[in-house]
């Protein structure tokens, strides 16, 4: 399901059939009454309010199918569990969201849990941190020297390469049990600021500057800020044990490995094939 007309020749390119359709405009989605096996469920909800009316909109769609779907997929956010103080997060954890765009993913798993158990779907909510992939890196923020925690002051943080996650989101269409909720997080045991440092320091940028919490209200942006207000360390034992993923980068310093060469050839405007295999 695609809202943008652009996108539908690359995703036929790929193998893909297109079905042109727009969460925010309920009568765009009637071709949804051929609904698939399995939904995978990725959109976020909208930047503001209470609810997830996006959610809403598919599921009414899936529910006047001829067949409704046997499986579904959501990609939730492991800010459902709010400030955790650090500790580890099992998916068993009370849900305790602290900021609107939390809350309206709660309000979207809960009502796909409602709608699961009604119509007998096979439901998994994978509770998703923070996304990256060499295409998705921090850079311009160190570039603009944007600062974070000291290290008394900073929190502990999570994340998932999106390829791990995409992974995850397949397995969990076969193998993840019904109605239930999993952490997609790497293996890294990272606060912030050594986030930042290790990105920093793949590509050869100057580690950012650290500052007091009360300094970083007046110089970090809301958004950014919010993050810095909850510490957790998400358990990812369920996603192993059930879903069986292996995880291709199991920390970000895997990832790192990959594209610090390709970064170092292009400063040395190498071609990406050429190797010095001479180490006389």
């Amino acid at each position: 399901l695609t809202r943008r007309p652009e996108d539908i020749p690359k995703l036929r390119n790929h193998g893909i059939t297109p079905i042109a359709g727009d969460l925010d405009q309920l009568r765009s989605l009637g071709r949804l009454r051929l609904a698939p096996f399995a939904v995978l469920h990725f959109a976020p909800p909208p930047s503001d309010g209470r609810d997830d009316p996006r959610t809403a909109r598919l599921i009414a769609a899936l529910t006047k199918a001829r067949i409704i779907p046997q499986r579904f997929v959501y990609i939730s956010t492991s800010g459902v569990y709010g400030d955790c103080a650090g500790t580890r997060v099992s998916e068993s954890r009370p849900r305790n969201a602290q900021t609107p765009r939390a809350r309206r993913r709660i309000a979207a798993e809960n009502r796909l849990r409602r709608w699961a158990t009604r119509y007998g779907v096979r439901l998994s909510i994978l509770r998703a941190p923070g996304i990256y992939a060499e295409t998705r890196l921090p850079l311009e923020r160190l570039k603009q020297g944007t600062p974070v925690l000291r290290a008394e002051d900073d929190v502990f943080t999570n994340h998932i390469h999106a390829d791990d996650l995409a992974r995850a989101a397949v397995a969990a269409v076969f193998r993840g049990l019904p109605n239930r909720a999993y952490n997609v997080t790497d293996d890294a045991d990272l606060q912030m600021g050594g986030w930042f440092d290790a990105v920093a320091d793949a590509y050869h940028l100057p580690r950012p500057p650290r500052v007091s919490w009360d300094e970083a209200e007046t110089r970090i942006a809301p958004m950014l800020l919010s993050f810095m207000s909850e510490s957790r360390r998400l358990a990812n034992q369920r996603m192993k044990r059930e879903l069986r993923v292996r995880l291709k980068y199991p920390t970000p310093q895997t990832l790192f490995a990959e594209v610090a060469p390709k970064a170092l050839r292009k400063q040395l405007a190498l071609p990406l094939g050429a190797v010095n295999v001479d180490s006389a």
